[in-house]
């Protein structure tokens, strides 16, 4: 649970957040950070400018003495620091991670909280099971080489067949920099082969399945469909020059998008959700306010019989200890336990750890490193016990909240939560990204009032009035839900959408190229 406790002058109006009772650092909140000599009502003394997000000592701290945020060691004083200064990155001796041998597993289980009924959303069913909160022709490729025939096809298709189909959304090509010049069989290549397999089958998609080919790649479209069965593959190499092969792609799109114009939204329960949790662009602000209140969401949707996944290694590798013991059982622990494994391994292998993850603006938003943006990530995923996990790329076959192994970058844990099966995505920032999904629509949540300002038409829902005290985090917890329902419904868009702001896929591919 977060506790936040928020140090405020109503004339000057100076803020600091100490997380828990425990923490010996806050966070200045102001937007403009706060002068030094700024006195607090417990009488804290600022010795230096602080700026917004940044870190102030609460207490005299010895050389070697631990830095305390979240309730949890992020760091270790390099030097003396004293009551009221700024404790930035130069002054934090990075700890250890968690020794993956020695954590506990399956033994804090949440207490069960009564289910949640009667939420529903107007959804797109599907023959398997599914549900689209979109109503999308998505056209796979199975080799890059023929991006650029199915781009040119996917733009004639949009000018002169789309607009015959008013209740198809939109006709997208699902192109990768995968398929050839590359170890086919190598047992890390299951993994992008995999991915691409489950993107084709993403819910919003229909069922509707279709693959573009060239003829000679090792990535044979036969093992992206189904049975291999040749009436969803268009085979480039067939085909007697450049328009033939448009026009093959068009025929067979043409088919189905006829097919998905005569599905209608129908009511649908809220446990038919499969949603994904991402932050990008984070900041000190993340685990006080935008991720805590996805949290809070992700428990509802939990309770509402949904699928919530959360995912990023990287920032879950150093509070992974904060974790196994939620793991429904010992399988689940040790299946947590084999991806941090598996990643701690891959990132030998280049010769990198864990603190390769934090980015240029994470510091300048007040991380100081890896550890304390990894307690304040894992605050996405709520207080729910943890249902399962899956390797990249998988899919999601279960209810609950699930671990859905991924990198932390935003573009390949997007690609691999859309092969995981969401038809939805809730994006946290703190500075700031236009990212988006062509494939399902994502629902930005800024960190502070300030973002959520500036980007007045880019961020969805503002938390930074959990920072301020102007709203809780249950409050800002249930009005995501709501939101999440009416997104999923089409009664609201996102700004992404609005604005077709939609990044590429990319596919994760630890196999070696060739």
């Amino acid at each position: 649970m977060i506790h936040v406790t928020v140090q405020r002058v109503e004339s000057e109006k100076p803020l600091y957040i100490q997380v828990n009772p425990k923490d010996n650092m806050a966070i200045v909140a102001n937007a403009g950070g706060l002068p030094e000599g700024t006195v607090f009502p417990c009488g804290l003394k600022l010795l230096q400018n602080v700026p917004q997000g940044h870190k102030v000592a609460l207490a005299d701290l010895n050389p070697d003495e631990a830095i305390i945020r979240y309730g949890e060691v992020i760091g270790y004083a390099m030097s003396a620091i004293a009551r009221g200064s700024r404790i930035d990155e130069s002054l934090v001796r990075m700890p250890t991670p968690p020794q993956l041998s020695e954590l506990p597993i399956a033994s804090s289980l949440p207490q069960t909280i009564p289910p949640l009924d009667g939420y529903t959303f107007e959804g797109y069913r599907n023959e398997d099971g599914s549900v689209g909160t979109k109503n999308i022709l998505g056209i796979t490729t199975s080799v890059q080489c023929v991006a650029g025939v199915l781009n040119f096809a996917v733009k004639k298709i949009k000018e002169e067949l789309l607009p015959r189909f008013p209740n198809v959304e939109d006709v997208i090509a699902l192109t990768h920099t995968y398929g050839c010049g590359v170890a086919i069989n190598a047992p890390d290549a299951i993994i992008p082969i995999r991915t691409i397999q489950n993107l084709a089958q993403n819910p919003n998609f229909g069922g509707e399945l279709m693959v573009v080919g060239l003829g000679c790649e090792k990535l044979l479209p036969e093992r992206i469909v189904p049975g291999g069965a040749s009436d969803q593959i268009v085979t480039l190499q067939e085909s007697h020059g450049f328009m033939p092969m448009v026009r093959s792609i068009m025929a067979m799109a043409e088919e189905r998008l006829d097919r998905l114009n005569r599905r209608k939204r129908t009511t649908c329960p809220a446990s038919a959700l499969v949603v994904g949790l991402q932050c990008g662009g984070s900041d000190a602000f993340s685990g006080v306010t935008a991720n805590p209140a996805v949290g809070y969401a992700a428990d509802l949707l939990v309770r509402a019989g949904a699928t919530v996944l959360f995912s990023e290694v990287t920032e879950v590798r150093d509070a992974i200890h904060l974790l196994t013991p939620r793991a429904v059982n010992e399988d689940v622990g040790r299946a947590l336990i084999r991806e941090m494994d598996w990643y701690d391994d891959y990132l030998q292998r280049g010769s990198a750890d864990r603190s390769a993850n934090t980015t240029p603006g994470n510091k300048r938003g007040g991380l100081v490193n890896i550890v304390e943006k990894s307690l304040g990530s894992i605050v996405k995923s709520g207080t729910s016990p943890i249902a399962g996990v899956l390797s990249p790329g998988e899919r999601a076959t279960q209810k609950g909240l699930l671990f859905a192994a991924t990198p932390a970058s935003d573009f390949v844990c997007g690609t691999l939560q859309l092969a995981s099966g969401i038809n939805l995505q809730v994006f946290t920032t703190g500075r700031g990204t236009p990212y988006g999904l062509a494939a399902a629509p994502v629902i930005k949540v800024s960190t502070r009032n300030a973002l959520a300002e500036q980007w007045h038409d880019l961020i969805d829902l503002n938390a930074g009035t959990i920072a301020t005290g102007d709203a809780t985090i249950e409050e800002v917890g249930w009005e995501l839900f709501h939101l999440i329902l009416d997104v999923a419904s089409g009664n609201k868009r996102t700004w992404a959408d609005h604005w077709g702001l939609h990044n590429d896929l990319a596919l994760f591919n630890p196999a070696p190229v060739t």
